[in-house]
């Protein structure tokens, strides 16, 4: 065994394990900072892998970016720990458990079996290296077999923002419906 295979483990088993502290944590702040490590292991991964513009990207826009946004709609929302209080749903965090384990075992599953490896899929480093690098490579495939899934993505981030903009503004105007008239007091 050697020592990318040690950090590669390592990073694995903290990713695994900080994404867990994401499901199970009962505060919203502390479960998106546990996504935050989430994002900087498995740009460790990249980096183990010869990936460093895909850890570069990840560590910008995923930890740098997203993680914000995510933030700053849990602070709109003024989600506190007693409204996010899931101790009375505790089958659902055995739920969430045993679906995070078993999408790790899907996960470990396909990269030991499935074409994940750039050798296996045709990508060794002198045809990257001659096709014009990694970024090249990268956004030819992106852009033209991987087109659906990358514009899915936007969508689903697209998606996701109205939903949350969508939530604060019912809440807000259930606040102000609630709040007494100017002028009753």
């Amino acid at each position: 065994m050697s020592g990318q295979d040690i950090f590669f483990y390592v990073f694995s088993a903290l990713a695994v394990a900080f994404s867990l502290l994401v499901v199970l944590g009962k505060n919203p702040i502390y479960s998106a900072l546990s996504l935050v490590m989430v994002f900087f292991c498995v740009a460790a991964n990249f980096v183990l892998l010869q990936a460093q513009f895909i850890a570069t990207i990840q560590v910008l826009v995923y930890a740098g970016a997203i993680m914000v946004l995510f933030i700053f709609v849990i602070m709109l929302l003024n989600a506190d720990a007693q409204s996010a209080d899931l101790g009375k749903r505790r089958p659902f965090q055995a739920i969430a458990a045993v679906l995070c384990v078993a999408l790790f075992a899907l996960f470990a599953w396909s990269v030991k079996n499935g074409t994940t490896s750039p050798e296996r899929a045709g990508f060794t480093p002198e045809k990257v290296a001659s096709l014009g690098g990694n970024t090249q490579v990268l956004s030819e495939l992106m852009f033209s077999d991987y087109i659906l899934p990358f514009e899915l993505t936007s969508l689903l981030l697209l998606v996701g923002i109205a939903g949350s903009v969508a939530i604060a503004k019912r809440k807000l105007e259930g606040a102000r419906a609630e709040s007494p008239k100017e002028g009753q007091a």
